[in-house]
């Protein structure tokens, strides 16, 4: 299938794409919201500025896939393969992205407020600036990732692996350290956590 024929589809009422093929699509601005596209390939397309929210992508492949702007509010990411995917001021609000895989994902400037990414893979994830008010990463390994100047407030961190990763100036009021490993990693003060 192609992106022509996918949007055809979805604007004659097809919803269920599930794990349909679409490497390398050119996606840009489509509106899929609602859509079923659990086990999708969608690597390196191209979904940038789309209508994704409330969309089932669960344990689609996205990696390499650009979202830059795209709106994927209250969507299903969980156990998604977004490995240097670029979510650049996204929209994931509400978003399930438990168990994804986000390692080097590029999330500058996104909204994941009230998100939950439970033991998600986030590492050497670029979070900086990103609004993270009320997201969980209860078990989240964050190794490496750049949280500076991130929103944090009210933020679910217990348990999750910050080792070597770069926090300052980061907003953690309220926010939930219980058990997480801080090892080397740069603290809002700006200070290297020993």
């Amino acid at each position: 299938m192609n992106n022509l024929e996918i949007i055809a589809e979805y604007q004659q009422g097809r919803r269920d794409f599930t794990q349909v093929n679409l490497v390398q699509s050119n996606l840009y601005r489509a509106n899929l919201s609602g859509a079923n596209l659990s086990g999708a390939n969608l690597t390196d397309a191209n979904l940038g500025r789309a209508n994704l929210s409330k969309t089932n992508l669960s344990q689609a492949n996205l990696r390499g896939a650009k979202l830059t702007a795209s709106k994927l509010t209250g969507a299903c990411l969980s156990a998604a393969n977004l490995q240097e995917a670029n979510l650049m001021y996204a929209e994931l609000g509400k978003t399930d992205c438990r168990s994804a895989n986000l390692q080097r994902a590029s999330l500058w400037q996104a909204m994941l407020n009230n998100a939950d990414l439970m033991n998600a893979d986030l590492t050497d994830a670029d979070l900086s600036n990103a609004d993270l008010v009320g997201t969980s990463f209860v078990g989240a390994n964050l190794t490496g990732a750049d949280l500076s100047g991130a929103n944090l407030i009210a933020a679910d961190l217990g348990g999750a692996n910050l080792k070597g990763a770069n926090m300052a100036g980061a907003n953690v009021w309220n926010s939930n350290l219980t058990g997480a490993d801080l090892t080397d990693t740069i603290l809002p003060d700006g200070h290297k956590h020993d």
